[in-house]
């Protein structure tokens, strides 16, 4: 299967249009074997991706460690591998059960430290170089600096700044889960790309507020988490979640009003939900999170689903997204 790539800003670097989340080889909620994680990792390598995410903090260098190993043997310029710096780890002398409260079922033997100076950020980058194995990271994010934006602006971004220059980095960006903070960011720094998380789907377009148009204006690439917003569009009934927490009844029944149109139209609406972003230009890849093979497989075919034209025009006709939501041309 070919998955097509785009390119990050100005950057050399090309992502696949669908890119593999890899917190959930990092045990998040649930543990995984090392061989279920080379599984879902051969498996969507023989789907097309070719975009691959992690981070220190999944499973405290779980994720990284094994995302590095199941790569080992692909040719180093045929994939795209990205991980983030802000969170450094530090060995932890007693237990204390905070793995399990971050979903990450790992045994406690480390402890998260925010930490966006330019000394944390380079320490950073060369500890997630030795756990991958790589000598070059395509990618780094800065990794939710929410409460830490004077320090991540002044200190963290020009460091990750240098080590593009030198090579170490292909690119530089910031990941968080809210688009206003993002949006200062490509304001006040030179980025190649953002990573939205949950603010541009189906049922939450305030990245289109400011953030994606800002983005597209300065080619700053976009990629977009949290397609299903923590699995509400996933599987839309009583219970699901939205942004990790119980849904509303009003967000449940906009989702099962969602998933009634898209069956009119026989599309799943996990496809529907998938492939929305890309409607917008400065959308570069969508990342879903995968813990096996199947789950590699099934991202794979919803990105190839056919969704055809009129259901979008159906989902505004309806007052489902609004008129000037853009949304794909077609299949």
């Amino acid at each position: 299967m070919t998955i097509p790539r785009h390119r990050l800003g100005s950057s050399a670097v090309r992502v696949s249009a669908l890119a593999f989340g890899a917190a959930g080889i990092g045990n998040l909620f649930t543990p995984v074997s090392d061989a279920q994680a080379e599984a879902a990792v051969d498996a969507a390598w023989q789907a097309g991706i070719r975009y691959f995410d992690t981070a220190p903090h999944y499973g405290l260098g779980l994720s990284e460690r094994r995302l590095g190993e199941a790569l080992r043997d692909r040719p180093r310029d045929q994939y795209v591998l990205s991980t983030k710096v802000g969170r450094l780890l530090e060995p932890a002398p007693e237990a204390d059960g905070d793995d399990l409260a971050n979903g990450f079922a790992v045994p406690a033997t480390h402890r998260r430290r925010w930490d966006f100076s330019a000394t944390g950020v380079g320490f950073s980058v060369e500890e997630s170089l030795n756990r991958l194995g790589v000598d070059r990271i395509d990618v780094a994010y800065l990794h939710d600096p929410d409460d830490h934006a004077e320090q991540a602006l002044t200190q963290a971004l020009p460091e990750l700044a240098r080590l593009r220059d030198q090579g170490v980095l292909g690119a530089i960006g910031v990941g968080m889960n809210q688009a206003d903070l993002l949006a200062r960011f490509v304001r006040e720094a030179d980025l190649d790309v953002v990573l939205l998380a949950g603010r541009y789907s189906l049922l939450d377009q305030r990245g289109l507020d400011e953030l994606l148009p800002l983005a597209a204006e300065r080619g700053v690439g976009v990629v977009v988490g949290g397609v299903f917003n923590s699995g509400l569009l996933a599987d839309p009934k009583p219970g699901a979640t939205f942004d990790y927490a119980a849904a509303p009844d009003d967000l449940l029944h906009r989702a099962l009003e969602l998933k009634a149109v898209c069956e009119r139209h026989g599309v799943p609406l996990r496809a529907a939900a998938l492939q929305f972003p890309f409607g917008h230009p400065a959308v570069a890849s969508v990342l879903v999170g995968t813990r096996s093979a199947a789950e590699a497989e099934d991202a794979a075919a919803l990105l190839q689903h056919p969704v055809p034209a009129e259901l979008w025009h159906d989902l505004k006709d309806l007052g489902l997204l609004s008129p000037e939501v853009p949304t794909p041309t077609g299949s």
